[in-house]
């Protein structure tokens, strides 16, 4: 902008002060249509040194060029100036110029003639009428056949001129005269200006126009003059381009929602650009927390609709992969698992939309009965479990292909107005498919303290389905305890403390929970057991998501304990189980889709 600047400066001063030099013209001048050169000028200019004072001609306020002859007091206005046939054009403008003839009668004009036309030298004699029926005197040519004219039996004669030049050259209320000194018609053919030879007032000589040098400090005024206006325009234009591009935006968000919300309502994700990303979430200005799979930020699909945006990283591949697996996640429909609203695969950038819920995760409620301002009650708590439990039920069997979540935990467990669960953050998940018995997997992959036992050591039996039960019922064991599963000390030694304390609960042990209702202890009592169920050791003794909501949905008087997996000196305990349609003797092991696929979405 600056360099720009320079060189708008620098054009404009060569423009300036360059030869020929620029100004203000001082051979023409101009008077409404009538250009006005030597010899004639304007006497409002006072030119009078340099020019014949005959020609003086002044320039009225309706910008009408005015001459008034010497010789006799009247005025006559100039419609045109013919330099090169020396003729002037005379006009009155309440097209009344006999009355100045009038006036005039057959005085002498000097320096002007009349032009003659074709009548030679002729002088004539008029005569001069006033009527009443007309605006002005009317004009009549005596001749030797006198003949009367009609409309002149109302009208007075008002004089009689001898001997007039003047007819010859009048028409149409129009009067041409014309010069013949100073001579100018040679340089007018040639194109060029007159002026006195010598600044005498004899003969003529042709020369070129050439304008007045501007003052420096002039020069100067109008270079800053322009450089301003420069940068008006500059700036006025800058802020049309940002109306349009702002306008352009605004009609491209209305296009991306009008596509959304079209997506929304047939219920498939919509792909995001990595802008449009940006824009939905107001440049990632509001973070709702960070996983270990990304960061969550909270935006804005129209007015009425808010998102929970996660950003993931650690992103590799093309991203065909993950557009696949997101596509098949988006046809997930059920009341208790988020809706994958959209998702972004620009380059390198992933990135999931989901529905917001303002009311958070699971983990903000996890608390003891005794904290009234955080706990929900047992009846709720066991809506939220039974949700859950039917929502990985869905996963499991009702979708095209078996998935398997491997990250169940309160974290992933959002909540809507109503305290429905959501299950959310598929981001370790896998898709399999329903007839297939194992599942390859390179590495342990999880939350601490929610991960099944075979996915650390296949000593404990092959990865499945089982695994996301193992995980389901360590929440529903802190949902019973009101805390954490899980305890990182000052040591940095990590600890898994429920499944042991639970047992010791139910087995009347020294924990104890206080819950003074005894509809709230048979739901604790029931949470417990089918926790304590799904955290089995070997995955065949657990039972499968269909036997688990079966559980939670009846009263629980049949379900009794299982036998501890912490009895490792093999004392006996209560090894009660439960009824055998409970059961699920059967571990199904499932293969992935295609080992070569990214093992995340």
């Amino acid at each position: 902008m600056l360099n720009f600047l320079k060189s708008s400066l620098l054009l404009t001063l060569l423009f300036l002060v360059g030869e020929p030099a620029m100004g203000k013209n001082h051979c023409t001048d101009k008077c409404g249509h009538v250009r006005i050169q030597f010899p004639f000028y304007l006497i409002n200019k006072k030119q009078t040194t340099d020019y014949p004072p005959e020609f003086g001609l002044l320039c009225t306020q309706k910008n009408e060029a005015m001459m008034e002859l010497p010789a006799v007091p009247i005025k006559l206005f100039v419609r045109n100036i013919d330099y090169k046939s020396q003729q002037i054009e005379i006009y009155d403008p309440q097209n009344c110029l006999v009355g100045q003839l009038l006036k005039l009668g057959n005085a002498s004009i000097s320096p002007f003639q009349f032009h003659t036309y074709d009548y030679g030298p002729k002088k004539f004699n008029v005569s001069f009428f006033h009527c009443d029926s007309l605006s002005c005197p009317i004009l009549v040519q005596e001749s030797d056949n006198e003949v009367t004219d009609p409309q002149l039996i109302s009208c007075t004669k008002l004089k009689d001129v001898l001997s007039v030049k003047w007819m010859s050259s009048y028409y149409a209320e129009m009067l041409v005269m014309e010069w013949s000194k100073p001579h100018c018609r040679y340089c007018e053919a040639r194109g060029q200006k007159c002026k006195w030879k010598n600044g005498t007032n004899g003969g003529t000589e042709c020369s070129i126009c050439r304008t007045k040098r501007i003052p420096a400090s002039t020069i100067v005024l109008i270079a800053a003059g322009g450089v301003v206006g420069l940068i008006i325009f500059l700036l006025l234009v800058k802020a049309l381009f940002y109306v349009y591009d702002y306008y352009e935006k605004k009609e491209e968000d209305r296009a991306r929602i009008e596509k959304f919300l079209k997506d929304y309502r047939a219920m498939k994700p919509t792909r995001f650009t990595y802008a449009d990303i940006k824009r939905i979430t107001n440049g990632f200005c509001e973070s709702l927390g960070e996983g270990a799979h990304g960061a969550v930020f909270k935006g804005m699909l129209s007015r009425e609709i808010l998102v929970a945006v996660k950003i993931l990283k650690d992103t590799v591949g093309d991203g065909k992969d993950f557009i696949n697996e997101v596509r098949a996640i988006g046809k997930i429909h059920h009341v208790n698992v988020v809706r994958l609203l959209g998702f972004c695969a620009d380059e390198f950038h992933r990135a999931l939309v989901y529905d917001f819920f303002p009311s958070g995760s699971l983990q903000r409620f996890l608390a003891p009965p005794d904290n009234k301002d955080v706990f929900l009650g047992w009846e709720k708590l066991q809506q939220i479990g039974l949700g859950v439990g039917r929502g990985i039920e869905y996963l499991h069997l009702g979708c095209d292909h078996r998935i398997l979540h491997f990250d169940i935990n309160p974290h992933n467990v959002l909540l809507d107005d109503l305290f429905v669960p959501k299950i959310t953050d598929f981001g370790l998940a896998k898709l399999c498919p329903k007839n297939q018995s194992t599942v390859s997997m390179t590495a342990a992959r999880g939350t601490l303290g929610y991960i099944a036992p075979e996915v650390f050591s296949r000593n404990f039996g092959n990865v499945s389905y089982k695994s996301d039960i193992y995980s389901y019922g360590m929440l529903l064991l802190e949902m019973v305890g009101g805390r954490k599963n899980t305890n990182v000390s000052v040591e940095d030694s990590f600890q898994v403390l429920y499944p042991e304390w639970i047992h010791n609960l139910l087995e009347g042990g020294d924990v104890q929970i206080s819950i003074e209702d005894e509809g709230d202890a048979k739901i604790a009592k029931k949470l417990a057991i089918v926790g304590l169920w799904c955290i089995q050791w070997n995955p065949a003794d657990r039972p499968s998501m269909k036997t688990v909501v079966q559980m939670l949905e009846g009263n629980g008087d049949e379900l009794t304990a299982p036998p501890t997996p912490f009895d490792i000196s093999g004392s006996s305990r209560t090894h009660a189980v439960v009824s055998p349609r409970h059961q699920n003797f059967e571990l199904e092991v499932i293969h992935e889709i295609d080992e070569n696929n990214v093992d995340h979405f």
